[in-house]
């Protein structure tokens, strides 16, 4: 398994470990019937699920498993690859940060860091797109 692969796969299912955490978090005071500030976590919850656990899953996976680009490289860039992991957990771990203070508090500091959550995950999507376009291809 290319290394690229491992950081995406490992890093989604640390992220699985925290969704799961956070839904428990989430929960547990509605079930005693308390009320909880901890609801400001479920955009974080969906968060961590479907960008962390879910698509660094599918991008590991897909980097791995999908027909090969050329010999010289077989993946790809690998530059755009890391590229992609370290935008998209940055981006992410922004937001994971961000994204309780901006319920709680509506600064404009919040508004702006989330606003830079959402454009580098957003780079991050079109340079694993950019990267793995060129691999979907039929079989010869």
């Amino acid at each position: 398994m290319p290394t690229l692969s491992r950081w995406f796969i490992k890093a989604g299912i640390i992220y699985f470990v925290i969704s799961l955490l956070l839904a428990l978090l989430i929960k547990l005071p509605a079930l005693s019937g308390a009320w909880s500030g901890l609801q400001f976590f479920r955009p974080v919850f969906y968060h961590t699920l479907m960008v962390g656990w879910i698509t660094q899953i599918i991008i590991g996976v897909s980097i791995w498993m999908f027909p090969r680009h050329t010999r010289q490289q077989p993946r790809g860039s690998e530059a755009l690859g890391w590229w992609c992991f370290y935008l998209l957990n940055a981006g992410l771990a922004l937001r994971v940060v961000v994204e309780p203070l901006l319920r709680i508090s509506p600064l404009s500091l919040w508004k702006v860091l989330i606003a830079i959550s959402t454009i580098a995950q957003w780079i991050a999507g079109m340079l694993y797109i950019i990267n793995i376009w060129k691999r979907v291809k039929a079989r010869p």
